[in-house]
């Protein structure tokens, strides 16, 4: 059923489709991960990981609630439901428990290295299929990252 006509093409359509869903995934994903490590880490620096987890978090929330109205706009209906981002979801993630502030840094810097790939694939995929969607896209990566940049300075020098 499509109840918002897309002013793409069915293909181009399907192509921004799949983009935008997996990105959707991808950002619930980080924020889930972020929230988890903010919660449980410990360690000197606590205090300045624990805030900028926050950072993290808000970005990817206001990120993927930007990726899912753009693809309710055209007329592919978003689906962030627990059971499709646990289904979906193959980004690094954290291990249970406590978790040392290094190991977050390292977690967080994984992570964001491989959303960033998985945006520049589809980047690439939606130039000519919808260039609107690609430049949501680049705007994304581009502060992601910035985030993982400021997560590696914090292990310099490095370990």
């Amino acid at each position: 059923m499509t109840v918002v006509r897309s002013t793409l093409s069915e293909s181009a359509r399907e192509t921004v489709g799949e983009a935008l869903q997996s990105t959707l995934v991808d950002l619930i994903g980080l924020s889930l991960i972020g929230k988890q490590a903010h919660w449980n880490i410990v360690g000197p620096r606590f205090r300045s990981i624990h805030l900028q987890l926050d950072e993290v978090v808000s970005t990817a929330r206001t990120f993927s609630d930007t990726v899912a109205e753009r693809a309710a706009a055209l007329g592919v209906a978003p689906d962030g439901r627990p059971e499709t981002i646990a289904a979906a979801y193959t980004l690094p993630g954290s291990k249970s428990g406590w978790i040392r502030d290094d190991e977050v840094v390292r977690l967080i810097v994984e992570t964001l290295e491989a959303a960033i790939g998985r945006l520049r694939e589809r980047i690439e995929a939606t130039e000519k299929a919808d260039p609107v969607t690609q430049d949501l896209l680049i705007g994304i990566t581009a502060e992601l990252e910035k985030q993982r940049w400021m997560f590696e300075a914090e292990n310099w020098p490095r370990d």
